[in-house]
């Protein structure tokens, strides 16, 4: 035992001292850890205020005070050769902003397809309203083989495409239409969470895209170079 601890255990009534210093030792430590840790906390919190919980400062005031009806079926769709959407976000949904959620009527006509796609900041919830999709996604290849989900859902099923993953649909019926609700976790209006496979080839120099696939590169001469967003096509 070191002469500076006995010195303190004289100082402080022996054993009893002992006991004092050393609960005073645990005690300083885990109040410097808890400290730490509240203090972290604090710093990740939001400030209290007054309105809705769990929300940071302006929202609050938002979601008390915007409306929390949407008639989504009544919203001006966009339309595409292939069908439309009618969108519900931050943009035209105020209650929505900083939410990070947004949801989306999808329509295909006969023959329509949702253009392969991803979105680098959100995963997609779908529910097939009515008629039938087929669905492809493409996972990742830990194992040296491409995960490539192909199915069809039909009315009343759910489908999940994680953040990230490349992805389609169509619509599988040729005698009636398909209806889906997307709901993603992005405030974001479609197609600004979008990167689609037509935007893709042209953001890659034609070589490149010909040593990728082993083919000549004037195999992508008829690739058109309009690179706006398709979102909607059809079958031609």
């Amino acid at each position: 035992m070191s002469d500076d601890l006995n010195v303190k255990q004289d100082n402080n009534n022996g054993a009893m001292g002992r006991r004092a210093l050393l609960g005073g030792s645990v005690v300083a430590v885990g109040a410097a850890a808890l400290g730490g840790g509240l203090i972290g906390a604090a710093a990740a919190s939001p400030a209290t205020t007054t309105g809705a919980i769990g929300n940071e400062g302006a929202l609050d005031s938002n979601l008390n005070n915007a409306s929390h009806l949407f008639k989504l079926k009544a919203a001006a769709p966009t339309s595409f050769d292939g069908g439309y959407l009618q969108s519900s976000n931050e943009d035209n949904f105020p209650v929505l902003q900083g939410q990070k959620g947004s949801v989306v009527f999808i329509h295909l006509d006969v023959g329509g397809i949702r253009e392969p796609h991803w979105h680098p900041t959100a995963w997609e919830l779908n529910f097939i309203i009515s008629g039938t999709a087929k669905w492809t996604i493409l996972g990742t290849h830990p194992d040296g083989t491409y995960h490539n989900d192909v199915f069809e859902a039909e009315q009343g099923d759910l489908v999940f495409a994680p953040q990230g993953y490349f992805h389609y649909f169509e619509n599988a019926r040729a005698d009636r239409p398909l209806d889906v609700l997307a709901v993603f976790n992005t405030s974001a209006g479609e197609p600004n969470d979008d990167i689609g496979i037509v935007g893709t080839l042209n953001s890659l120099p034609r070589e490149v895209l010909a040593a990728s696939f082993g083919i000549p590169v004037s195999a992508f001469a008829n690739v058109p170079t309009d690179i706006k967003p398709v979102v909607i096509t059809r079958h031609r």
